[in-house]
């Protein structure tokens, strides 16, 4: 599973990277979390808002921070 964290860096989007993490460690997959920072591969998912949330290429969240709990649930679905 390939998850990926759009933000610029900005404290919301740090938080989100963290959840992610988090996430993956509780839900137990096999998973690799990376940050996308650069704008223009930002905007080539079509994210206007960050941070944004992609799971294996489908942006799943975008524009807040959800919970783990809720991140944890879109990895075992």
């Amino acid at each position: 599973m390939d998850i990926k964290v759009l933000g610029t860096g900005c404290p919301k989007c740090k938080a989100l990277e963290k959840a992610a993490n988090d996430a993956v460690t509780a839900a137990g997959v096999d998973a690799t979390v990376s940050k996308v920072e650069d704008i223009m591969q930002i905007m080539q998912f079509g994210v206007m808002t960050t941070p944004a949330l992609v799971i294996d290429g489908k942006v799943l969240i975008k524009g807040r921070v959800p919970s783990v709990d809720e991140i944890k649930n879109l990895l075992t679905k």
